[in-house]
């Protein structure tokens, strides 16, 4: 027997922008929730990014099961709009810069006046408060203030960012949990509230490692590790080279060490003083490095990794995007699915990453074109007669 989605009934006013706010409504409409995406009548950022070969498909990743909507909520209609519809709504979504809705007059306190159990999530760089509130915020700014650039890359060579925006879609997850958290409550207890989430704060606790290393080693800690572990806590962890391409391996505890001295045919090492436990491992993690690269050169990372999985070696081969996005494993989880895309042709789009018992993940519905869904929202969603919305097609208020 299937059930619905948990959210199936929640109706979200989304007016978050590139990937912080809608990552964290896209989770909310694979969730069962109804989602409308409320755009300026030019469009949010993202969308704009089209004009660049290839950069469109992020809007098609984080916005697929929403409705689209325009509004401009510069004019007065265009905020008294919003107002009906935040009257009609769960949640809403905005991940402005601090105090720019309040400025317009729609921020929290003005809203929760018209509807009490609204939640409000509400994601940022530094949060809504504090010295650092009004810092530009992007996720290469946040990576840079939160010390995730001073910790990637090699320690003789320039911090660098890490690959994917962490810091936009690490607040975008926390904003959810923080909204859904709340909508729980409010459920209960009809009150809702304000849940803001800074991407500086949602990225600290990945430091982990790093910080234990810094509070082990104070000021002599390497800035960076390279692919080491970021406490250099563990060894071997690292990436080795194949004969095609990579590796990585690591071996937590003993029997993991073990393993990896029998698939190498060099059961000897464990019975080498230098490598009698971890500490020892750790201090000897050159030679330890050495002796598993001339090990994984002899091999392809395909062959390598069916050998270290035989033998229960922690391991992965170092994979291209083309092969993540051709993965048959989450294909087959519908984590991952091929679209026929109106606007960007044949794209691979992600699937929400979480899963409820006895619920299908749905089918995603691909992004549409800008204010696709305007007659749905404003006439039969929120009541408006055809006159008036001409009306404010005419006055472009949408």
């Amino acid at each position: 027997m299937t059930r619905p989605l948990p959210l199936q009934g929640i109706t979200v006013v989304d007016l978050g922008q590139i990937y912080n706010g809608p990552y964290c409504s896209f989770l909310l409409a694979m969730a069962g929730a109804r989602v409308i995406k409320i755009e300026t009548p030019g469009g949010e950022h993202l969308r704009k990014r089209s004009v660049v070969a290839g950069a469109a498909l992020p809007f098609a990743m984080l916005n697929s099961n929403k409705s689209f909507a325009t509004l401009n909520l510069k004019t007065e209609r265009g905020r008294d709009l919003l107002r009906k519809m935040v009257g009609r709504a769960d949640i809403l979504v905005e991940n402005f810069a601090p105090g720019v809705m309040d400025r317009l007059g729609v921020g929290y306190e003005s809203l929760s006046r018209i509807n009490p159990r609204l939640v409000y999530g509400a994601g940022s760089g530094y949060g809504r408060s504090g010295p650092k509130k009004d810092f530009p915020a992007m996720d290469l700014t946040v990576q840079a203030m939160a010390g995730i650039m001073h910790v990637t890359g090699f320690p003789d060579r320039p911090p660098v960012k890490a690959g994917p925006a962490i810091g936009d879609f690490m607040g975008g997850v926390h904003l959810y949990g923080g909204i859904v958290t709340a909508l729980y409550e409010a459920q209960k207890t009809g009150q809702g509230r304000l849940v803001e989430v800074s991407m500086q704060e949602a990225v600290y606790a990945s430091l982990a490692s790093n910080l234990g290393l810094h509070f082990s080693m104070g000021n002599d800690v390497p800035p960076r590790t390279g692919n080491r572990h970021g406490g250099m806590a563990e060894a071997p962890y690292n990436v080795y080279p194949t004969r095609d391409g990579y590796i990585a391996i690591i071996c937590v505890g003993e029997v993991h060490w073990k393993s990896l001295c029998t698939a190498m045919q060099r059961e000897d090492l464990v019975a080498d003083p230098r490598f009698a436990n971890l500490k020892l491992r750790v201090a000897h993690m050159d030679e330890i490095d050495a002796l598993v690269s001339g090990f994984t050169a002899q091999y392809t990372k395909e062959d390598l990794f069916a050998l270290l999985m035989k033998h229960r070696v922690a391991c992965a081969p170092v994979r291209s995007l083309d092969e993540v996005i051709n993965d048959e494993h989450m294909h087959e989880r519908r984590a991952l699915q091929w679209v026929d895309h109106p606007l960007y042709g044949r794209v691979c789009l992600p699937n929400s990453p979480m899963r409820y018992d006895a619920s299908e993940p749905l089918h995603l519905k691909p992004s549409g074109e800008l204010g696709r869904d305007n007659e749905a929202v404003y006439c039969e969603w929120l009541g408006l007669s055809s006159a008036d919305y001409a009306q404010l097609v005419a006055e472009e208020v949408i």
